[in-house]
């Protein structure tokens, strides 16, 4: 498999499952934005819409959008209980938390990361996103992960939180997601993940 990345951006949440079940792979950079990759190629060629993640398996399928891979990789290796099996209810709520933090947690960084908003606009999309943290913190003041165990939720919780310093949001200001974040950074494969991107040659 090959799993394409930029740094600092959510393909690290791929990136740390890949490394929590031990599977083989192949890290693969994109410029975001001339969107050249460490092959020498387009990454418009892997991935049309034009962002990270994209993760190519064996076969020479493409597999793209967070939440999907991140299942896809779980359920490769169920025995590691990253994910609850298929068909059961406990999937089901992993399918409501990814979309939770799909919808409300990433897609709202992702507005605040925009140089075409203005900061009184963004200022307003930020009370709304203190609300969403606010409800991640009641739930990680009662359990250390999303689901009771770690798994894939938590690795993309963690990726997108990692974002909130490039928008001066102190992250301690929730106890619970400070505690959290300290947690899931002291695993072994976060950490692998980080060093490995931090070392990957800049395109």
């Amino acid at each position: 498999m090959k799993l394409y990345f930029a740094p600092n951006a959510c393909s690290l949440s791929p990136h740390i499952v890949l490394r929590e079940l031990g599977l083989p792979f192949e890290l693969v950079r994109v410029n975001n934005k001339t969107k050249q990759t460490s092959e020498g190629r387009s990454f418009l060629e892997v991935n049309p819409k034009g962002y990270v993640a994209a993760l190519v398996l064996d076969n020479g399928e493409v597999l793209t959008e967070g939440p999907a891979i991140l299942q896809y990789l779980a359920d490769l290796k169920p025995e590691a209980k990253l994910a609850p099996a298929n068909g059961t209810w406990e999937r089901v709520r992993l399918q409501e938390t990814l979309n939770f933090v799909t919808s409300e947690i990433h897609a709202g960084c992702s507005l605040l990361f925009s140089s075409d908003i203005p900061e009184d606009v963004k200022d307003i999309i930020k009370e709304k996103f203190y609300k969403r943290l606010d409800n991640l913190d009641t739930t990680l003041s009662r359990k250390d992960y999303l689901l009771g165990e770690f798994g894939v939720a938590d690795a993309y919780l963690y990726t997108v939180l990692s974002w909130l310093p490039h928008f001066s949001i102190d992250i301690k200001r929730w106890k619970a997601l400070a505690r959290f974040m300290e947690r899931i950074g002291a695993r072994a494969a976060v950490k692998a993940a980080l060093a490995a991107e931090d070392a990957t040659p800049v395109v």
